[in-house]
């Protein structure tokens, strides 16, 4: 593989040009309603529980209690840990929204592979239809890229049918170089074991920045080398490999900047959820908010968007 360099004076003001866009009215409602449609509605806490679990996945299928025309999207997804997959499944059945579960000892992956394996195979019996693993940081970071590698492959392959979103904790991996090799790392390895005789299809891979429990996360900047990455990697071989930043994007603003970078840089292909995600939950009630706010000339009130 190739080892590429960043330069990280160019990504830095490359990644601020996009902040500098004009968005008219009527593009900025669509982009709203974009973005709502591609978060992953997230609870990963310790004290997480069947009903609240419900009650994320009543939101994402209705993400605002005032109804617009057209309709506001549902979410893309539900994240939630493996326990909780079941809960989920049940909850959104008849829906096209996707249960995604966190696996491999997530946060830290700091847990046999062998145990890891086994949680994934778990999650995906339970139903899971997305599968959110975490890279071996300590492994890469170490210089042992072939047992990062070889651990990708072996959960890609303990997913079956389900798709793969690969977080490389970009806070932890130091420098922009390192986000660039990790992700080209991730995407290689995963591509090597498909599901399907055909080949890995496009959308069946994602990478993603963060576990969201680390700052620095989805940054512009390191969102960038990732979306050049995704680029190149389109560019050999044809296959389009999903984008989800998670972590620190919160508010309506600097999302839809990460739309016009998804757009200038990989194409409009890539703006559905099939290929791109907010790995959010307080990100939904912004966009609720503003998207009233366009369209029905005022703030939000009372009860107008549910918290997440």
């Amino acid at each position: 593989m190739r080892v590429r360099t960043v330069d990280p004076v160019m990504a830095h003001r490359r990644a601020a040009e996009f902040t500098t866009r004009s968005i008219k009215a009527s593009t900025k409602a669509q982009g709203l309603r974009l973005a709502i449609s591609m978060v992953d509605l997230t609870t990963l806490e310790g004290a997480d529980t069947p009903e609240k679990v419900r009650s994320l996945c009543d939101r994402g299928r209705r993400p605002l209690s005032t109804q617009l025309e057209p309709p506001i999207p549902p979410v893309a997804a539900i994240c939630v840990y493996p326990s909780m997959v079941r809960t989920a499944k049940t909850r959104l059945a008849g829906t096209n929204i996707k249960v995604a579960s966190v696996a491999t000892a997530f946060p830290s992956g700091q847990a046999p592979i062998e145990t890891r394996l086994a949680e994934v195979s778990a999650a995906v019996e339970a139903g899971a239809d997305e599968i959110d693993m975490v890279i071996n940081r300590g492994a890469f970071l170490s210089g042992r890229y072939d047992v990062v590698q070889s651990e990708i492959e072996a959960i890609k392959r303990a997913c079956g049918p389900a798709h793969l979103k690969i977080i490389l904790e970009t806070g932890e991996l130091g420098t922009l170089d390192q986000v660039r090799l990790a992700s080209d790392l991730a995407m290689e390895a995963a591509s090597s074991a498909p599901h399907a005789d055909s080949g890995i299809q496009d959308g069946e891979i994602f990478i993603k920045t963060s576990t969201g429990k680390i700052s620095p996360a989805a940054t512009m900047p390191v969102v960038l080398v990732m979306l050049e990455a995704i680029r190149d990697h389109f560019d050999r071989t044809g296959v389009r490999i999903g984008m989800k930043p998670a972590g620190g994007i919160r508010a309506s603003k600097p999302a839809l900047h990460h739309l016009v970078m998804v757009r200038e840089t990989l194409g409009a292909d890539w703006l559905r959820p099939s290929l791109y995600r907010f790995g959010a939950s307080s990100l939904l009630d912004d966009l609720g908010r503003q998207l009233l706010r366009i369209e029905n000339r005022r703030y939000s009130g009372t009860g107008d968007v549910p918290r997440s």
